[in-house]
């Protein structure tokens, strides 16, 4: 049976009020947050790097398609790797009908992943997926831009993950559950903190110590 907490018309639309107040400050802090990553410092990127696409061998300028910006999306598919990562797949059915857009407004999109072109080619014909797809199979790509690390290292002991000046280290053995998450900074009502949005999760206590993932497999958070 649920506890969930009951009231008036009016009491719901004096939380609504306030619910809506903190919405709007999100959207503030969101477009903010948006703006300080457009003014990250761009790097020059000296390193030939090539691809392999359904057009032939590409370089890393030749993925811009005659367009000022280019998006990668690291998708989860080693050469090892029977079917691509399942939260990739989910973002992927995501931005596969917008990727004509933003090409037409001067923003080239690329998923890019560590199999062989054919293996890419035949997962993207299972799903029914149009996006531009390369092959970095022979190429240090992912791997200089940490989207992918050895299993030795991975067996060595933790993995740092690196970002705007901020390290996170993730033991070998919980990589597995924590794969594809992403952390963000929230301000809300209830207070201030960072928040894990992690796929993998099917259900967690309340007091946020734990998770279960599919396999169900019960996995602490501290």
């Amino acid at each position: 049976m649920t506890d969930h907490r009951t009231g008036t018309r009016e009491q719901w639309r004096s939380a609504r009020l306030e619910l809506l107040t903190a919405e709007k400050e999100l959207t503030r802090r969101g477009d903010e947050l948006a703006r300080m990553r457009r003014e990250l410092p761009w790097v020059r990127i000296e390193k030939e790097y090539s691809f392999e696409t359904d057009e032939g061998t590409s370089s890393l300028a030749e993925l811009f398609g005659g367009r000022s910006q280019l998006l990668v999306y690291h998708f989860m598919l080693g050469p090892d790797y029977e079917a691509g990562c399942p939260s990739c797949s989910a973002i992927a059915d995501g931005f596969n009908g917008f990727h004509i857009h933003l090409a037409n407004h001067d923003v080239m999109l690329w998923a890019i992943s560590r199999a062989p072109l054919e293996k890419l080619q035949a997962f993207k014909q299972r799903m029914g997926w149009t996006f531009p797809w390369a092959s970095a199979y022979e190429s240090d790509f992912q791997r200089d831009f940490q989207a992918h690390f050895t299993e030795q290292e991975q067996r060595d002991g933790d993995i740092v993950f690196e970002s705007h000046g901020l390290k996170l280290l993730v033991d070998r053995e919980s990589l597995q559950f924590v794969s594809g998450s992403t952390i963000d900074y929230e301000e809300s009502l209830q207070g201030a903190g960072f928040k894990v949005n992690n796929p993998n999760v099917v259900a967690a206590c309340g007091c946020g110590s734990s998770f279960r993932v599919a396999e169900e497999e019960q996995v602490s958070a501290v």
